[in-house]
C-alpha cells in the first residue's frame, strides 16, 4: 500500500468521479498528475503498464477534501500564524482528509489581518509539505454587531472597501473570501469590488431581512457561510436570511456537519434544494481542533470545549467554532444525513474548489488534474492522503 512516488496505478477501487463511481476502477498518477481514470481492464487497452501498483481492495478512491472555512488546530489559530503553526494546523488537517484549505481569520484589528496575509504569503511560497493552503478567507471584521458570534464585537468596523483594495493590491490573488454583513453601508461597493477581483463575497454573521439578501445577491453576492447560524432565522412571514438562501440557487451555503451547530433535518432540507454544485461541507474548526476537552483560544477570545462542543467562556451558550474534521464531516453526510458517497464528495470537494475557482486543477477525479486523493474504507474510515501524487506521513 505505501508509496512515496508520484507515479502509480491504483487498482481494485471504486473510484468516486463527477459522472459517477466506477467500480473495480483505476487510477494512474504520473508525476503527481491523474494520466489515467476508468476501468482496470482499460489500462491494456489504454497502454499503460504501471510502475508501481496501489491495492485499494475494493475501498474508495476520492478526491481530497478542500476545507475553505477553518480557522485552526493542535493549540493554533490561522489569526496569529507562524511558520511552525501553519504546519502544525495543515498537518493535522491533512490527516483527516483535507488536501487543500483557505486560512480562516476572525474578526481583528487590521494590523492583525494584515500580519496572517503575510505570514501565509510567506507560507504559500514555499514547500508545503501537509495540506496546501491555496488562500485565505476573511471572516470579518465587516460583521454585524448584532450577530457576532464568537467573534470579538469590539473589533467590528463596516465593510471598507479600501482596506481589501490596499490587500489585494499587496497580495495579488491571496483572498479568495470575505465575509461580511450585507445590510451595512458599505456592503455594496465592497460586492462590486470582490467579484471585479474574483474573489467569494459571502454573507455572515448578518442581521440582514430576506429583502436585503436578495438585493445584495442582485450586485453580486453570492455565498453564505455556516448555514443557520448567526443569521435571521427563517419564519415564514420573515423570511431572512436563511430563507433567502433556501430559496435562491444563486447562493452557495457552507454547513458545519457535526450535529451540533445544525440538526440533521435542516442539513437534509438545506441539501434537497442546493443541488447544483452549490452545498459546500466546512468544518469551521478552531485551534482545539485534534485536542480533547479543555479551555482553548479563538482569535483573542476564550472558549471551553466539552464533549466536542465548543461555546465561548464568557457567554455561556454561544457555539464558537468545532473540533470539527472533514472525514467526520464527511461521514455525518452519509450515514447521517443520507447523502449519497457522490453527494458528499461533491459537497466536500468539487463544490468547493469551482467556488474559490481551483476546480480547473483539484477538486475531482479527472485526467489532468493533481493526484489530490483520498483511500477509504466502507465503513468511511480514511486510510490513505495523497497530494499531488505524494503520500503523506500522518506521523
Amino acid at each position: 500500500m505505501k508509496t512515496n512516488n508520484r507515479s502509480f496505478t491504483i487498482v481494485h477501487a471504486n473510484v468516486v468521479t463527477p459522472t459517477g463511481i466506477i467500480h473495480d476502477g483505476a487510477v494512474t498518477v504520473q508525476d503527481g498528475i491523474i494520466s489515467y481514470v476508468g476501468s482496470a481492464s482499460g489500462l491494456t487497452r489504454a497502454g499503460i503498464e504501471p510502475v508501481e501498483i496501489v491495492d485499494a481492495e475494493g475501498n474508495y478512491v476520492m478526491p481530497g477534501f478542500i476545507d475553505i472555512h477553518v480557522h485552526g488546530g493542535m493549540l493554533e489559530d490561522f489569526s496569529m500564524p507562524s511558520q511552525k503553526g501553519l504546519d502544525a494546523i495543515t498537518k493535522l488537517h491533512c490527516s483527516q482528509g483535507t488536501t487543500s484549505m483557505l486560512a480562516t481569520t476572525m474578526t481583528m484589528p487590521k494590523t492583525v489581518i494584515e500580519n496572517v496575509l503575510e505570514e501565509v504569503h510567506q507560507y504559500m511560497s514555499g514547500d508545503m509539505p501537509y495540506a496546501q493552503l491555496v488562500g485565505v478567507h476573511l471572516e470579518g471584521p465587516f460583521i454585524s454587531p448584532k450577530w457576532p458570534g464568537a467573534q470579538n464585537p469590539v473589533h467590528i468596523v463596516p465593510p471598507n472597501k479600501k482596506w481589501v483594495e490596499q490587500w489585494e493590491e499587496r497580495f495579488p490573488g491571496l483572498i479568495k473570501q470575505v465575509t461580511f454583513a450585507p445590510e451595512r453601508e458599505g456592503a455594496c461597493e465592497l460586492i462590486a469590488f470582490l467579484r471585479k477581483k474574483g474573489i467569494v463575497a459571502a454573507a455572515g454573521h448578518t442581521d440582514a431581512t430576506y429583502d436585503e439578501i436578495m438585493s445584495a445577491v442582485d450586485v453580486g453576492l453570492h455565498h453564505v457561510v455556516h448555514m443557520f447560524n448567526a443569521m435571521t432565522p427563517l419564519h415564514h412571514r420573515k423570511p431572512g436570511t436563511a430563507g433567502a438562501v433556501l430559496s435562491t440557487p444563486a447562493i452557495s451555503a457552507e454547513i458545519i456537519a457535526d450535529g451540533i451547530h445544525v440538526h440533521q433535518a435542516a442539513i437534509k432540507l438545506l441539501a434537497s434544494v442546493k443541488t447544483n454544485h452549490n452545498l459546500i461541507l466546512i468544518t469551521d474548526a478552531m485551534s482545539a481542533a485534534g485536542l480533547g476537552d479543555g479551555e482553548y483560544m479563538l482569535g483573542d477570545l476564550p472558549v471551553i470545549v466539552k464533549d466536542n462542543v465548543c461555546t465561548l467562556k464568557e457567554s455561556e451558550g454561544t457555539l464558537a467554532g468545532s473540533t470539527l474534521t472533514m472525514i467526520r464531516g464527511f461521514r455525518y453526510l452519509v450515514q447521517e444525513v443520507g447523502l449519497s458517497i457522490e453527494q458528499a464528495s461533491e459537497a466536500a470537494s468539487g463544490n468547493p474548489a469551482k467556488l474559490i475557482r481551483i476546480g480547473h486543477r483539484t477538486g475531482s477525479i479527472e485526467t489532468d488534474k493533481q493526484a489530490d486523493l483520498l483511500l477509504v474504507d466502507q465503513d468511511l474510515e480514511l486510510k490513505q492522503v495523497w497530494i499531488k501524487g505524494r503520500q503523506i506521513e500522518n506521523k
